[in-house]
């Protein structure tokens, strides 16, 4: 039935996905077992995406699909002792800026792919990216924004890491709406990432998973 469930999320059937888990769980198999699937699936829509076959719209759904199969395995999954994470990320949207859609879906996938997140929200200002730093300890920081206003606060985040000296314990990756290479190397980040596929690949890379 994991098949079943690999194949179901890859095609981006969402109710049939959500059935499989649901059966799964019932029927009381490993939430390790189906975050494995997940990791499968979203391997598969990250090739196809990479191949041209899937676009914007089909990451979303698939991060729809993903957020709602980690309602579902939570509870289970922290009960589960042999779940073994390839490493931490800490994501938020910078201080000034509310959209999260394209946060979220990074978040979703990190997940999947076998990352501990910790997601600090919308409009984070750069001490709080500070303090997460050094409780939570990530290797990975993602920032996300979608305005040109956010650039700045991008900037000011990774300034405010290099005060604290932090940055040298992180990689930065940044993220949303407009952002390229000239707004990677403003804000001082490490890497800039067009999509979640990127993001999880860099934070692969990053870790030496891969």
């Amino acid at each position: 039935m994991s098949e079943e469930l690999v194949k179901a999320i890859a095609d981006m059937e969402e109710e049939e996905a959500i059935r499989l888990v649901r059966d799964l769980l019932e029927k009381g198999v490993s939430p390790t077992v189906i975050l494995d699937a997940a990791r499968q699936a979203m391997d598969i829509i990250g090739q196809r995406y990479e191949n041209c076959v899937y676009f914007l719209p089909e990451l979303m759904l698939a991060g729809e699909i993903m957020s709602q199969i980690a309602e579902l395995i939570k509870p289970r999954l922290a009960e589960a002792p042999e779940v073994r994470r390839l490493g931490k990320v800490l994501i938020g949207t910078v201080k000034g800026d509310i959209h999260d859609i394209g946060k979220n879906i990074v978040s979703f996938m990190l997940d999947a792919n076998g990352f501990e997140v910790l997601d600090l929200g919308v409009d984070v200002p750069p001490q709080k990216f500070v303090e997460a730093v050094r409780d939570f300890q990530p290797q990975v920081v993602g920032l996300s924004g979608f305005l040109t206003l956010a650039y700045d606060s991008m900037k000011e985040t990774i300034q405010a890491l290099e005060a604290a000296g932090l940055r040298d314990r992180v990689k930065v990756i940044i993220g949303g709406g407009s952002v390229d290479e000239h707004v990677r190397a403003y804000t001082g980040a490490d890497a800039f990432g067009r999509d979640a596929v990127t993001g999880v690949s860099l934070a692969k890379k990053w870790v030496g998973a891969q």
